[in-house]
């Protein structure tokens, strides 16, 4: 099987820390699933970009770690997985400073960032607005993404980067370091929009992720792989992920009896739910479509046997 894997951490968007009260004690639970992640196997471990959970679900009070200093500490703690997000939002923080945000934590990771980056998801409008940010309309939204892949770019190749653009300007801004990976740290682009955010993933993204059933994320990826041949751009050069939900079980029914309501409903019958066998063939399924990495949650995200079961059984 040449698809890898990686693990969403319960990081605090979906209430995964509920019933832990002491911070430190969550932070720790948390760290242990990463540490877990990278000893069994798992290709990459991935925080989300979001600052309070309860948009999602369950109380907003809940728990939950900020995406980027987060990043930082884990690629400290972990020494084999890469570390991303599933996304930084390209408005919550000017480009400019990202990109030595994320050359500092390359270079802290050894070179083991991904740069995950999208323009927002409007359940999120809410949480940025309370944060005293902006939270503009979709074509808004998309410009300003376009742009901070540029200064990202910028900062990362040009030795006093410079970029006059209509939301960002950057005049003569020194990146020293600008990370360890060569040319430059990795950009994966989140979001299915096929006329624009595609498009930007096929001009500026190493990597994408997209979203759906396997029949709908081929679909995605045929229109990514047009938008690459309108640029002159190897299709194949751009790694393609996508997100799942995972519980393994002995059988079927145990598995579809321990999957939270919302979940059924969210990811229905192609997510990564039922008995070995049953996984292995929607695993097939992903793959078949083009998915190259399956970034997954688990509902127990406080018990890393789940992972250990599952590497065992796919990865190792």
């Amino acid at each position: 099987m040449s698809l890898t894997f990686g693990v969403i951490l319960p990081q605090g968007p979906m209430n995964e820390l509920a019933g832990i009260d002491d911070p430190v004690e969550a932070y720790e639970t948390m760290t242990r699933v990463a540490l877990t992640a990278d000893e069994v196997g798992f290709s990459s471990v991935w925080v989300a970009d979001v600052l309070w959970p309860g948009d999602f679900s369950g109380s907003a009070q809940g728990l939950l770690f900020e995406c980027w200093t987060t990043t930082a500490a884990l690629a400290r703690e972990m020494k084999r997985a890469r570390i991303g997000q599933t996304v930084t939002y390209s408005g919550l923080r000017n480009p400019a400073l990202l990109a030595k945000m994320a050359s500092t934590v390359d270079v802290m990771s050894h070179g083991r960032l991904t740069l995950g980056i999208g323009s927002g998801s409007p359940i999120l409008a809410s949480q940025f607005r309370a944060y005293g940010y902006d939270y503009p309309e979709t074509p808004v939204r998309s410009a300003q993404l376009r742009e901070a892949l540029q200064v990202l770019h910028a900062m990362w190749t040009q030795e006093e980067a410079t970029f006059e653009g209509k939301y960002y300007q950057v005049r003569g801004a020194i990146n020293q370091p600008k990370g360890v990976q060569q040319p430059h740290i990795p950009v994966l682009i989140g979001g299915n929009g096929e006329q624009v955010t595609l498009k930007l993933v096929a001009q500026y993204g190493d990597a994408c992720n997209v979203f759906g059933d396997p029949a709908t994320i081929k679909r995605k990826l045929v229109v990514l792989q047009q938008h690459c041949e309108a640029v002159g751009r190897d299709y194949n050069s751009i790694r393609r992920t996508a997100g799942s939900y995972c519980v393994m079980e002995d059988t079927d029914e145990q598995a579809w009896a321990k999957t939270p309501a919302t979940e059924r409903q969210r990811f229905g019958t192609h997510a990564l739910i039922g008995s070995p066998a049953t996984i292995r063939q929607r695993i097939a399924a992903y793959e078949e479509a083009g998915v190259q990495e399956l970034l997954l949650r688990f509902p127990d995200a406080q018990n890393p046997d789940a992972l250990r079961r599952f590497a065992d059984e796919f990865i190792k």
